[in-house]
């Protein structure tokens, strides 16, 4: 397995994408209320990360997908398409996923919930989630294991009764939108696929969390992933960097209090 470790110019290139990607959160929280539709969610990402960043949004067209930002609401696991016909409503709870490339050609990848007036179950899931990420990514550090991140996801998740979906995962990534490692959320590695991290890798963790089964099926559009039973899911996820002591999270936004982590 070739995991790159990337070097001190690439980190800063690194730190750029991921900052551009924390800002366009920054810039869309506060559009995404009850009646907005996902298409114009995605037209205000798009506009921003062109006109704003002067960087492109790395989904449009890769591998043909549609659109510059994957918006997946309710049982919708992930890779959920924008539609202008889409409109949130009361009760929905929505994982907008966005990912800038940067004139430089680094990547900075990124996802949170919304969760849209009140729902107590999509609240709670979404916050365990959140949870998953947040004490996997203050695990990361010199010598710890991939699977050692998977068990914690794994074990928060089930704590609480909710199921770890199987069928997708982080990655690696820098000049690549996807590179190598691929990162599980649940306990399944294979002894050679079992990474021992050092300082240099970046990453994304972005857990899939069902209230269900964690099985999954994708749509005809051969890209809409959602959960075979139609159970409530929720995604979290950030780019890391491993530093030579601890994490840096290089898509923090400004928003989150991450005083927990070792940096």
């Amino acid at each position: 397995m070739n995991v790159p470790i990337k070097t001190p110019d690439e980190i800063e290139k690194m730190r750029v994408a991921g900052r551009q990607a924390a800002s366009v959160f920054e810039m869309i929280i506060p559009h995404v209320t009850a009646g907005i539709s996902t298409g114009e969610i995605d037209r205000l990402c798009h506009d921003y990360i062109v006109n704003e960043l002067g960087s492109t949004p790395a989904p449009l067209n890769y591998h043909g997908f549609p659109k510059a930002t994957c918006t997946s609401i309710n049982h919708v696991v992930c890779h959920g398409i924008p539609d202008a016909a889409k409109t949130l409503k009361k009760g929905d709870i929505m994982n907008l996923d966005i990912t800038v490339k940067t004139a430089d050609g680094y990547h900075g990848d990124s996802s949170m919930m919304f969760v849209i007036g009140e729902t107590i179950q999509g609240e709670r899931l979404s916050r365990v989630t959140q949870e998953c990420l947040y004490k996997s990514m203050a695990a990361v550090k010199p010598g710890v294991r991939l699977s050692d991140l998977a068990r914690i996801i794994q074990h928060h998740a089930e704590a609480h009764d909710y199921s770890v979906v199987r069928d997708f995962c982080g990655h690696g990534i820098g000049a690549g939108f996807h590179e190598e490692p691929q990162v599980l959320h649940y306990d399944g590695y294979a002894p050679d696929a079992d990474l021992t991290l050092a300082a240099g890798m970046c990453f994304t963790i972005e857990p899939m969390i069902n209230v269900g089964s964690h099985k999954t099926k994708v749509l005809r559009d051969g890209w809409t992933a959602v959960t075979k039973d139609r159970s409530l899911t929720a995604q979290w996820e950030h780019t890391l960097l491993v530093t030579d002591t601890g994490v840096e999270v290089l898509t923090e936004r400004r928003d989150e209090d991450l005083s927990f982590l070792t940096r």
